[in-house]
């Protein structure tokens, strides 16, 4: 069943971020407004070829490596919020491991195919978190860059373990951006020094112009420099 968790409310609120710049979820208020709050489904998408099991248990993707296409990226920390639909509303899941993995701003993946860049090198811009109480997994990154064929994104995988360490349930999508920002980001460097993107949201069949898996974006409440970024993965639990 195709799966995906935005709430009318959040969906709204999402897209108003992107042009105002102004939101980011906070786990407690949706820890406290979960029952009050209908759900649907988060959508499931393919996990495409470059998951690796590194088994990286880290908050910061962009530690031990010196890939100018990692450092030289524009930073982006991203909260991911994990709810579990019920027929009361939704539930913040706590305890589930959340992988996140993408390409850095040149388009290459870390620790795949001998013809990429830092293939086998080092495990750069992957690893996982486990939500907290609330549902809640963050990861200091970088803006994802583009590679041929796709429109920018990042993959996510949400799993269960039993004790034995053999998964119980394997949740697997991807995020997106609006591509106002991505065109603003890509004219920045490094990214602007590959030229033009030659696929963009509306033409990308994997995002297939679904709303519910954008990531809402704002400018840091420190006044850094990037982006923060939330999404709400909204999941059906088995029972």
């Amino acid at each position: 069943m195709p799966n995906s968790l935005f709430t009318r409310r959040r969906l709204l609120a999402a897209l108003g971020a992107l042009g105002a710049g102004a939101f980011v979820t906070r786990g407690t208020q949706m820890a406290n407004a979960a029952a009050a709050t209908s759900c649907v489904l988060s959508p499931a998408m393919m996990e495409g070829p470059y998951f690796v099991e590194e088994r990286l248990n880290r908050s910061d993707l962009t530690t031990g490596t010196t890939k100018a296409g990692v450092v030289q990226g524009l930073p982006l920390t991203l909260n991911i919020d994990l709810a579990s639909i019920q027929p009361t509303g939704c539930l913040p899941i706590a305890g589930m491991q959340v992988d996140v993995w993408h390409a850095d701003a040149g388009g290459d993946y870390s620790d795949v195919g001998a013809g990429r860049a830092g293939a086998g090198k080092d495990a750069f811009l992957r690893g996982y978190q486990v939500s907290d109480a609330n549902g809640r997994v963050t990861f200091k990154t970088i803006y994802p860059g583009w590679y041929p064929g796709r429109t920018i994104h990042i993959h996510v995988k949400a799993r269960r373990f039993n004790p034995a360490g053999n998964t119980t349930y394997d949740f697997t999508s991807q995020l997106f951006f609006d591509d106002a920002v991505n065109d603003k980001v890509m004219a920045m460097p490094p990214y602007g020094a590959r030229g033009t993107r030659n696929v963009r949201n509306a033409g990308e069949y994997i995002f297939g112009n679904n709303a519910n898996a954008l990531v809402a974006l704002s400018t840091p409440a420190d006044g850094s420099r990037g982006y923060a970024g939330a999404i709400t993965l909204g999941l059906r639990l088995p029972s």
